[in-house]
């Protein structure tokens, strides 16, 4: 058992995440381990309580409980991706420059590893996208496994920091589609319940759990969440296509809310059941008939200020085949979706 460390942040090393941060200094621990010692408040960053995704500072000081002996595996390469994997992962490229890489990430593919997500991830994968420079790129932020769509990478630490900093700061805006059970009413409007994580999903993993927003304030480890939706189309009552801006990011956000309003999205196990009705929450998730079982949520488009030329980029992802089937069932035709449904509620 090692004792109680207080390990100070390098110069050049802030602007990261915790958890990735500690990795590198303790290659062994686990991403449970390390959201374990945040929950009891062993881990700590200026004395301060902190999340995994707490983003440390150069200079600042973590403190490290002790670390049983028993719970250090030997750290385990990772296999080499394979060529296959390789291809796949460099056809998802929809816009590069010197400094950013975007990709349309696939469903089923996790952003990075973790518990239970295997050894096939975008982060394992990112050395295929190096496209001659010498270090790979570098993820700065994470969709969900099964969520499509726009994910950003950085070719440099100084511009990983720089878009690190432009999402704290919500200065990216980012738009996603979803075809979600029911048809909202009102058709727009903003959800602002707060976010605690809970056990109890299918598989007993964790989840999110909605509050109140008058019970934010007395519900221990709750954070505040916003989300703005907006129906873009609607199939006769039972299904709708709406537009989704997470004003906030917290883990599972859109689709914790979509269920709390009785709207959860198409496909959802996790927040809206499987079978075809929730009695008094809308439709369910699970709507039967030729249409498909995974999840029906895309990162439509993102726009930003490039950290480097300091010009507007506009990224647009096209959908993934499984929603893309699914909207010419029901007619659907992105060609006519407005660009930003939320323009003037900013």
């Amino acid at each position: 058992m090692s004792g109680v460390r207080h390990l100070a942040v390098g110069t050049g090393e802030g602007g990261q995440r915790l958890d990735r941060w500690l990795r590198r200094r303790f290659p062994h621990l686990t991403q449970g381990a390390i959201e374990r010692m945040c929950r009891k408040g062993e881990l700590r960053l200026d004395s301060a309580r902190v999340t995994p995704a707490t983003r440390v500072e150069d200079g600042q000081t973590v403190r490290v409980p002790p670390l049983p002996e028993a719970e250090v595996p030997a750290p385990r390469l990772a296999p080499a991706p394979t060529a296959h994997d390789e291809a796949m992962i460099r056809a998802a490229v929809l816009w590069k420059d010197d400094h950013i890489i975007a990709l349309n990430k696939p469903p089923g593919l996790p952003s990075q590893g973790g518990s239970g997500q295997g050894e096939r991830h975008v982060d394992g994968l990112a050395g295929a996208l190096a496209f001659g420079y010498r270090d790979r790129p570098k993820l700065v932020h994470r969709l969900d496994k099964d969520t499509s769509g726009l994910l950003l990478l950085a070719r440099t630490d100084r511009v990983a920091r720089s878009l690190s900093e432009a999402l704290r700061r919500r200065d990216v805006r980012k738009i996603y589609w979803a075809a979600v059970a029911g048809a909202p009413q009102p058709r727009a409007g903003t959800i602002r319940y707060g976010l605690v994580k809970v056990g109890g999903g299918p598989r007993g993993e964790e989840r999110m759990r909605c509050i109140h927003p008058r019970d934010i304030d007395t519900t221990p480890e709750a954070k505040r969440a916003v989300t703005e939706f907006a129906t873009i189309e609607n199939a006769g009552g039972r299904l709708a296509w709406v537009a989704l801006q997470p004003v906030t990011g917290r883990t599972h956000q859109l689709r914790a809310h979509m269920a709390e309003i009785g709207h959860p999205i198409l496909g959802d196990a996790k927040y809206g059941g499987t079978r075809q009705d929730n009695p008094g929450d809308g439709w369910g998730a699970g709507i039967g008939g030729a249409l498909s079982r995974k999840l029906h949520l895309h990162a439509r488009s993102l726009s930003l200020v490039h950290p480097v030329t300091g010009a507007p980029l506009t990224l647009v992802a096209p959908l993934p085949p499984h929603m893309r089937e699914t909207w010419d069932v029901l007619g659907w035709d992105e060609r006519t979706a407005p660009a930003d449904p939320f323009e003037g509620r900013r």
